[in-house]
């Protein structure tokens, strides 16, 4: 195996507290069947890539789930730019050579684009998956840069923006995979299931 690991940050489908604003248009238990489907998809898609993968849970560690065969964690910090640094941090100190996060959000994002982003990493210091809302569904680096994490505009729409502004103030080489869609509205999952709602079985 590749001494590359892959995080992966993942919340429990407990009502309210997953896809809240699918929630608001559709109810909880919608939200809940929603997010369910994509952390199915997630789980399929990781277990393909050759790599040591991470779950970081957002509320508590569940000790018996479908990620069982992964070593699992619990996020800390008090937003998300400090929750994911103090991921980096904890999984560089164990001499990985490149890092790799993604969410639970995405039914667009496969094996491959998480294999073409350490690859990336071979010549770049950075590595960005970009999200048609502005932010990122991927990211990537062979060291911790703080800078990326602190006071950024974290659920904005130009997140991807100031990200990309401070890699280049910092004088790093940054690549940029293909830009995809997160699922965070009722019309965003009802559009993935009128157009390819099929992906899920074709990993």
């Amino acid at each position: 195996m590749l001494n590359h690991t892959l995080i992966i940050f993942v919340k429990n489908p407990v009502p309210g507290t997953v896809k809240t604003r699918i929630a608001r248009t559709a109810g909880d238990e919608a939200a809940v069947r929603v997010y369910e489907h994509l952390v199915d998809y997630t789980r399929q898609l990781v277990a393909s890539v050759d790599c040591r993968r991470v779950v970081y849970y957002g509320d508590f560690i569940n000790p018996d789930d479908g990620w069982n065969a992964y070593a699992k964690h619990l996020q800390t910090g008090t937003d998300l730019g400090e929750r994911m640094q103090n991921a980096f941090s904890e999984q560089f100190a164990e001499e990985t050579d490149k890092l790799i996060i993604i969410g639970s959000d995405c039914f667009e994002i496969t094996p491959q684009h998480i294999e073409q982003g350490f690859a990336a990493l071979d010549l770049a210091d950075i590595v960005i998956g970009p999200a048609t809302d502005g932010g990122y569904y991927l990211l990537g680096m062979k060291q911790l840069h703080p800078f990326l994490f602190t006071d950024m505009p974290w659920s904005q729409p130009d997140l991807r923006q100031r990200t990309e502004q401070v890699v280049a103030q910092h004088g790093l080489r940054m690549a940029r995979l293909d830009e995809l869609s997160d699922i965070d509205e009722w019309t965003d999952y009802q559009r993935y299931l009128s157009g390819d709602g099929t992906r899920i079985k074709r990993i």
